[in-house]
């Protein structure tokens, strides 16, 4: 598609934005005014409207009406937005995507696209990103590079999460609920006085899921079963008027099978031609049906590409479905009023997380290609900040920001159906060690300041100076002699501009740039590789955004439409792997790509206990040049799609309340579109993903301090998929979302909750 004609089109909406943004009518309703939505897009709360830039938001209570049982159920809230679940291992692996640009890798080596931000705290690795306590205050989406205040990785945006705070008041809530799947789940919250000073709140979450979604048809057995537990510890201790000091400690554990993962692979794929294996067709995985897999073997053991068990204790099938995920939290924040005009915020973050799993790659009951994956990663840092808030015309936010993480995987690979070892070798599976290690040092410098010319006017500028340097380790089938040790620095600036038509109309523009560090593969089968590094990636994004209220503030209605430059695109391409069997995931700065779109927002009131919620994002990816040498020459793939970026996001949600005796009854339903996308970089055709549209819906009672609710997800049934990938022709694998799902919860509020 030509990127002229979409120019025009964003000229003329911005235009007519502008032209249409008068004085809105006033007219008398009988419905609920709009709250004023709180953000901290900018380090600082602000009113979502007078925010120049992409955000949307919820609050607390519109969470707690969506029944998620993780961040991925919210993925509605956003227009541009996908937030997958890889299967790819323990804990959930995310693949969170906004405007057409993420990462879908379970490795750490590899760092985010998008910022997902915990308290202040980023999370710099996507196994585990699908946040699964949900004790939220808030969620907000920002949209486009945020390079300025949030930093590094926040090439496409960023997901703002903020937990509750303790109150200093006796109070809580307890949240239990059952639903199919045999699944019962627990959450508490309990807030409570230490001193006059201190206050302290505890919270806990529980989650069993003992029957999985998935039919082992071998095993005669279910699969994808996972049990959730957590518990937090939070402590807020005012230590004068104008000093607080906030303590916050997590411990999760995630017990669950090995993800399934469906056999896919085509009459032209090398385990179908050679072994037999062969999906029924192009949208049926091997079994037929996907929800059922075909992992396992007879006798309880895997079997040999022959169908002959393996004597071997190791490849017992119940052994293959376990799976473990835990992860540590520390947060420390100090906020400290200096004066009526400057504030000192610190902020410390520690993560650590430790997984071990058992892959079945292959999605059949031989052994064909299988992993084990036991890591640990853990990272540390130090935000600084320096903020004014004065009455005159210039306020500003500067800080300092000190990062370090380290990451270590210990992969044993266990192949099949190589052969040609055979006579070298001796009888397969064959068992390839690699061990990969990596630390990174970064550290940056930041200031971003407002200032207003009139009550009409304000002119937003900031910049951020990132140094990032990493040093890798590799030992097993590739050794490296030596540490490679990489430094990259970049400066991101910000230029935002913003006019107030009136108290309830807003129009801006926005320059932003966002830097996602570069890095060393983590998967390698040479040392070329071990020791070759792939450089940052940058984005250049201009927006042009309104924000309006109308009708006596009850309709809420916002856009924007923008422009990206995508250099250096860091791409994950398979390649034929240098060992002569199998492939090999290689990270490479192979293309340069426009990105263009369009997001709308709405949420009115438009009768008493009526609330309609919409949003809309078109988008238009486009690689402009995508070339790199596979082994064999220079291929180009400039026609490819992009991953998870559909031309058209969409969601419509509709909740009416209203009082029945001595209690309050709400319905809420909801739908959530996904235009037609891929979910692999080779556009493979049996992993592309159809439009889904996803249907939730729920019945409440609410009566004192006690609420029932019948809830179902998915309702439906749509089954794409959330992950799909060649395996360099030898087969391909995936995996669906979730299947239709349903649950009745009761939960109670006590004392001063």
């Amino acid at each position: 598609m030509s990127n002229k004609p979409w120019r025009k089109t964003v000229i003329a909406l911005s235009v007519g934005a502008a032209v249409t943004l008068a004085p809105p009518i006033v007219v008398a309703q009988s419905a609920g005014a709009l709250e004023e939505v709180l953000v901290t897009a900018r380090k600082r709360e602000e009113n979502i409207q007078n925010v120049a830039l992409s955000v949307s938001a919820m609050s607390k209570s519109d969470i707690e009406r969506t029944f998620a049982k993780d961040v991925m159920d919210l993925a509605s809230i956003s227009p541009n937005l996908i937030i997958d679940d890889t299967a790819q291992g323990p804990g959930g692996v995310a693949a969170i995507y906004i405007r057409g640009i993420g990462v879908a890798d379970v490795e750490k080596n590899f760092d985010p696209a998008v910022g997902v931000a915990v308290d202040g705290i980023f999370i710099g690795a996507n196994s585990g990103g699908i946040l699964k306590s949900m004790d939220l205050e808030r969620l907000e989406v920002l949209r486009g590079p945020q390079g300025t205040l949030f930093g590094r990785n926040t090439i496409a945006g960023v997901l703002n999460l903020s937990r509750t705070q303790p109150t200093g008041e006796v109070g809580g809530k307890l949240r239990i609920g059952v639903g199919d799947y045999d699944t019962t789940m627990a959450e508490g919250i309990f807030n409570f006085p230490i001193t006059e000073n201190v206050a302290a709140k505890l919270s806990g979450a529980y989650r069993d899921q003992d029957e999985g979604y998935f039919e082992n048809v071998f095993l005669g057995d279910d699969d994808g079963r996972i049990e959730y537990r957590s518990l937090a510890a939070n402590v807020l201790w005012s230590a004068s008027e104008n000093l607080e000091l906030e303590f916050t400690l997590q411990r999760e554990e995630t017990e669950q099978d090995s993800p399934p993962l469906l056999y896919t692979g085509q009459a032209n794929s090398g385990f179908c031609a050679g072994f037999g294996y062969c999906a029924v067709s192009e949208s049926k995985p091997i079994t037929g049906d996907r929800y059922e897999v075909a992992t396992g073997g007879p006798g309880g053991m895997i079997t040999d590409p022959f169908g002959t068990p393996i004597q071997d204790p190791f490849f017992e099938t119940d052994r293959h479905r376990d799976a473990t995920f835990d992860a540590d939290t520390a947060i420390v924040e100090v906020r400290w009023d200096i004066s009526d005009t400057y504030r000192i915020d610190y902020i410390y973050g520690s993560w650590e997380t430790e997984e071990e799993v058992i892959n079945d790659w292959d999605g059949v009951p031989a052994l064909m290609y299988h992993t084990t994956r036991p890591a640990e990663y853990n990272q540390e840092s130090h935000e600084l900040r320096l903020t004014s808030a004065s009455d005159g015309p210039f306020n500003w936010t500067l800080g300092a920001y000190l990062w370090e993480s380290d990451y270590e995987i210990r992969l044993r690979s266990y192949i099949g159906f190589r052969f040609d070892l055979e006579p070298y070798l001796g009888p397969g599976p064959y068992d390839f060690p690699q061990a990969t290690a990596q630390t990174t040092d970064s550290w940056a410098v930041f200031f971003e300041g407002d200032y207003a010319f009139n009550d009409q006017w304000t002119l937003t500028l900031g910049g951020r100076y990132t140094e990032d340097e990493k040093t890798t380790r590799q030992w097993g089938v590739v050794n490296t002699e030596r540490d490679p040790k990489e430094t990259w620095n970049e400066f991101t600036p910000k230029v935002a501009l913003n006019y107030q038509i009136n108290d309830d109309a807003m129009v801006y523009a926005l320059y932003s740039v966002g830097y996602r560090a570069g890095g060393y593969n983590g998967r390698v089968n040479s040392l070329e590789e071990s020791i070759t590094p792939y450089d940052p990636e940058t984005v250049d994004n201009i927006e042009l955004g309104f924000k309006t209220e109308w009708l006596d503030n009850t309709l809420r209605f916002n856009g924007a439409v923008f422009h990206m430059d995508y250099d250096d695109k860091q791409e994950e391409i398979h390649l034929p792997s240098d060992l002569g069997t199998g492939q090999k995931t290689v990270v490479t700065n192979a293309s340069t790509a426009t990105i263009q779109g369009l997001e709308l927002e709405l949420l009115a009131y438009p009768a008493q206990g009526l609330t309609i919620r919409a949003n809309m994002g078109y988008l238009d990816a486009e690689y402009d040049d995508f070339e790199f040498f596979d082994g064999f020459g220079m291929v180009d793939n400039s026609h490819l799609d992009f991953r998870r970026a559909p031309d058209l996001t969409a969601s419509l949600s509709v909740t009416y309340d209203w009082t029945i005796g001595a209690g309050n009854a709400w319905v809420q339903a909801g739908v959530h579109h996904l235009g037609e996308h891929e979910t692999d970089f080779a556009n493979t055709p049996e992993l592309h993903n159809d439009s889904q549209n996803l249907v939730d819906a729920s019945i409440n009672y609410q009566f004192g301090n006690a609420q029932i609710s019948l809830w179902g997800r998915n309702l439906t049934e749509e089954d794409g998929y959330t992950i799909g990938y060649d395996v360099a022709g030898l087969w391909s694998y995936a995996s669906p979302r979730a299947p239709r799902t349903w649950g009745v919860e009761l939960s109670y509020n006590f004392g001063d909750e």
